[in-house]
């Protein structure tokens, strides 16, 4: 597809709570951007789209869409890229297999999900199943680096209207527990590239035999390239450790990881820790659970839908209840419904779980649906610190105070598959014991480590233009804010002493290496939070995982949300990505909807992207009444905040239909006033005046049918046309809208 045949602005189709919403929402872009002569599109990158693009053998003429997120990958490498994207389902095998099901009911002739493939048919169908899960979206679509902050806008309601915020004390028994040996940060080494090379990774058993994992790995020059692994066993004898200590605490048991962007290493840790817990059932009926092919990786949920199936299923889960009572109790991600902590492991989020632990004070609802301190486990040392830093200092410090505090901005590397985030393809659990070994195609081995059967070995990059790019993104922010900089960077670690390579130069050159300060994140975040408790503000400079944990930490903290945060991607080759807050999809808030036709889910985010992404295409395109109407979504936001338009959280309250609504009459009543484009004034004069003059029966309409389940006729592929309905009840806004 041309430049010339995309339109002005893309905005992404994804899942769940955001999908749900932009049917109220797109009708009032479309609207109003035509006006402007500004056109908007579509793409579908949801779940259900990107499986219904990877297997179109068998699907009518009618059920076939395109491959979006394989056409997004070449938009945004263009300059003239325009894109706003949704927050999207990374997908854990257990969505996965839910939405094929799904899929498959609404009659679309897909293949299972193979858990163990053995046929050609199986191992190909696993193969783009496999490219699917995980984080498959944000790689494609992130070739630039990440700028997030919360906007001014959003600071100042926060301010005015703070957030509820836990009580800590200093006795609390929260505590992160962490391997700190034998884990992927003590593992770690690494390498920059002086010449471009084509890597292979090749494990070598204690017999001699060698098998290649991966080769064709092609690297350009500059290249910083890390190996590193975490051993079974000694991750094996942490759970145990931390499930006995945790007991001997009386505190509850709560794993933190991403078993979705880390999408082969996560699930298998995510597996020990579910074995652990119910280690003598697993020990018990290992031969059961092998013949019934179950696998702990997808967590409680499944393993005891999979055991009541069985004929000694019952006799079974009495065992695992009476095991259950003796262990400590699990932190729940749904106490009424029973559903703990290792249930289903795309619920292990801990970029949203462990601020949540934060800012209630180090309390997570435990079984009894009562709040109590907790053992946050994260296995991995590397940003574990991070949020043991963060426990310790609001010990010592008590909670931050919304009214008063700064904000923490970042400047993330992420572009190009940066870092940890980039090494789903080169990540293996190893078969055998041996030793694993990165050989460039000059011969020159890399990495060696030796390895035991079990372990979990991978390798990530980081590439030269990006890198640079990062640094500079992150000084001119600097100059922009004059804020106080601090990379996140720790000269003990592997990974971190290649990258300050690039950085100290970049610095020295710029003029800025007495103004910049360099710490490891432990005490950057110590730092960081001693500087917004006083008031002030910081810039944190980042990796990837880091980008994407503290655009969650901070502004949950700051504004109780990450879900309103401005997130812009410039991307490498001039286009923009405008990314709409850095929370999840969801998922609770369409459970919401079902149930009682009541959705809180806050477009926000949405509207700060679309004030970006129309300034952008004035600046970019040359598009004068593009940056009027950005201004103008900004005046609209800031009003909508400022009267409490925003959705509340139970039925019989405003919901995002309502916000929308405001929205779209506050965005008319700013164009009205404008006096840069009179044709523009007089366009949206009458359709402000009616929207005012018809808030009665708008809002009557909007109102309306609340209580009442939804039909929305699928989950991950709901019905566009009952999901219209239901997002659309007001006629009269409607026939304002068209």
């Amino acid at each position: 597809m041309s430049d010339q045949t995309l339109p002005d602005i893309i905005y992404t189709k994804t899942d769940e709570a955001p999908q749900l919403a932009s049917a109220s929402l797109l009708p009032i872009l479309r609207k109003f951007l035509s006006a402007a002569d500004i056109s908007i599109g579509t793409k579908d990158i949801s779940l259900a789209g990107r499986i219904l693009a990877a297997f179109p053998e068998k699907l009518t003429e009618a059920q076939k869409i395109s491959d979006d997120l394989g056409l997004l990958g070449t938009v945004v490498k263009t300059a003239s890229a325009n894109v706003i994207k949704l927050p999207n389902i990374s997908a854990s095998v257990p969505q996965l297999v839910a939405a094929v099901k799904e899929l498959q009911e609404q009659g679309y002739d897909i293949p299972d999900y193979p858990e163990a493939p053995e046929s050609a048919d199986e191992i190909e169908a696993r193969k783009r199943y496999d490219a699917i899960k995980g984080s498959a979206v944000n790689p494609v679509l992130r070739e630039g680096n990440s700028d997030r902050r919360a906007p001014s806008s959003v600071k100042a309601y926060a301010k005015a209207n703070p957030h509820r915020m836990g009580k800590w004390s200093a006795d609390s028994k929260t505590r992160v527990s962490t391997m700190g040996a034998h884990d992927f940060r003590s593992n770690e080494t690494s390498v920059t590239l002086s010449d471009a090379q084509t890597l292979k990774i090749e494990l070598t058993d204690t017999n001699g035999a060698v098998t290649t994992l991966k080769d064709g790995i092609a690297m350009p020059a500059g290249t910083i390239v890390d190996a590193t692994f975490m051993s079974a066993k000694a991750l094996k004898e942490f759970f145990h450790e931390q499930i006995a200590r945790t007991l001997e605490d009386g505190t509850l048991f709560s794993l933190h990881m991403k078993a979705t962007m880390m999408k082969v290493s996560d699930p298998i840790i995510f597996g020990h820790a579910v074995v652990a817990y119910l280690q003598p059932i697993f020990d018990k009926y290992a031969d059961d659970f092998a013949g019934a092919g179950i696998s702990p990786n997808a967590g409680f949920g499944t393993l005891f839908d999979a055991i009541d199936a069985m004929p000694n299923g019952t006799a079974i889960r009495a065992e695992i209840d009476a095991l259950l009572a003796e262990r400590p109790p699990l932190y729940m991600v749904n106490s009424d419904r029973g559903i703990t902590n290792l249930h289903v492991p795309s619920d292990v989020i801990i970029d949203a779980s462990m601020p949540a632990v934060i800012r209630a004070g180090g309390k997570g609802w435990g079984p009894d649906g009562e709040e109590d301190d907790t053992n946050c486990v994260i296995p991995d040392s590397s940003y574990a610190p991070v949020y043991d830093a963060s426990v310790e200092f609001c010990k010592a410090n008590g909670a931050l105070d919304p009214v008063t505090a700064g904000t923490v901005q970042n400047v993330g590397l992420m572009a190009q598959k940066a870092e940890e985030y980039g090494s789903h393809p080169t990540t293996f659990e190893i078969p055998t014991a041996g030793t694993v070994r990165v050989i460039a195609d000059n011969g020159d081995v890399l990495h060696t480590h030796q390895v035991e059967a079990g372990d979990i070995w991978r390798m990530a990059s980081a590439r030269r233009a990006p890198i640079e790019n990062w640094i500079q993104l992150a000084l001119d922010r600097m100059a922009t804010t004059g804020y106080e900089t601090i990379f996140w960077l720790d000269r003990n670690r592997a990974h971190d002493a290649e990258l300050l390579k690039y950085v100290e130069p970049a610095l020295a050159k710029a003029g800025v290496a007495d103004k910049v300060k360099i710490m490891a994140p432990r005490d950057a975040t110590t730092r960081s939070f001693e500087v917004i408790y006083k008031g002030d503000n910081t810039i944190a400079v980042t990796g990837n995982v880091l980008r994407d944990y503290l655009t969650d930490l901070f502004p949950i903290l700051e504004v109780g949300t990450s879900a309103k945060m401005l997130s812009v991607v410039g991307l490498m080759n001039g286009g923009g990505l405008f990314e709409t807050g850095a929370g999840g999809s969801a998922p609770k808030h369409v459970e919401q909807l079902v149930q009682e036709n009541h959705l809180r889910w806050d477009s926000l985010g949405e509207f700060c992207a679309l004030g970006e992404s129309l300034r952008f295409l004035g600046t970019s395109q040359g598009k004068a009444a593009a940056q009027i109407m950005g201004d103008a979504v900004d005046t609209a936001t800031e009003k909508l905040l400022a009267e409490g338009h925003s959705p509340q959280r139970k039925v019989g309250q405003p919901d995002n239909r309502h916000s929308h609504y405001w929205f779209a009459r506050f965005w008319a009543e700013a164009l009205a006033a404008q006096t840069k484009d009179a044709t523009l004034a007089a366009t949206f004069a009458p359709l402000a005046e009616n929207l005012a003059a018809d808030e009665a029966a708008i809002l009557a309409e909007l109102s309306a049918g609340r209580s009442t389940a939804v039909d929305l006729s699928g989950y991950y592929n709901p019905s566009e046309q009952r999901a219209a309905e239901a997002m659309r009840p007001s006629a009269t806004l409607n026939a304002l809208i068209g």
